[in-house]
């Protein structure tokens, strides 16, 4: 997978990175890539193709699991769209592990719009804070949307969301609602992500004030240590 440094989403990319709001903060990621595989991606794909696979070989609901969000299983093709999806976040989130998840961590939406529309309500109050800082004739709403489909024709993508455990980084504390979509158009070879959470600052307080105490405690025991 490689980054796609895209000119027409690097202003969209900073501003949602973080966008205070007032009760909480919104944590975002717009990211596209291309699906063209080389070096450790190759490897770790041909290993995830060959687990998918044997996780099929060997389970008696074989023909269940063949069934997925991504399509069938025992199809190369959709094997590889897992692959895409995973390597995707592997890219992203580094520091974690998503080698073992599976085509049911995922559910493909109906279309376009209804992930629009989520997106749009979830992020109200981002779009009046983009409104008092960049001001214009356009809403946010008009010009994320406008980016996104120029980088990735969004109605010709088959998009997907993730739904997260407590493993990932969506399973942490404080954040009281999030989205992760994957716009994947195969034609283009191309994967673009969008992921936003929305963190408490009550939350934020908490962890500051037990940075705070734990800093103190170490201060504590470096001066009897003396």
């Amino acid at each position: 997978m490689k980054y796609l440094d895209v000119i027409g989403l690097q202003k969209l990319q900073a501003f949602v990175r973080s966008v205070d709001v007032g009760d909480y903060c919104v944590e975002g990621i717009l990211e596209a890539y291309s699906c063209k595989l080389a070096g450790s991606d190759k490897k770790l794909s041909r290993s995830l193709d060959q687990e998918v696979a044997q996780d099929l070989s060997v389970s008696p609901e074989g023909v269940v699991l063949s069934a997925s969000p991504v399509g069938p299983l025992t199809e190369a093709g959709s094997r590889r769209t897992l692959i895409y999806l995973l390597l995707t976040m592997q890219h992203i989130y580094p520091d974690y592990d998503f080698s073992l998840l599976r085509a049911h961590n995922f559910s493909k939406e109906k279309g376009p719009e209804r992930v629009k529309a989520n997106v749009d309500t979830l992020l109200l109050e981002t779009t009046k804070a983009w409104a008092n800082e960049n001001g214009g004739d356009l809403s946010f709403s008009e010009q994320l949307w406008s980016a996104v489909d120029k980088v990735i024709n969004m109605y010709e993508c088959d998009i997907y969301s993730y739904n997260p455990d407590e493993s990932d980084p969506f399973g942490e504390d404080g954040y009281i609602w999030s989205f992760n979509y994957f716009f994947y158009n195969k034609k283009m070879k191309r994967i673009l992500y969008f992921s936003c959470r929305g963190k408490t600052k009550a939350y934020e307080d908490s962890d500051e004030q037990l940075d705070d105490l734990e800093d103190h405690e170490g201060r504590f025991f470096s001066m009897d240590d003396i």
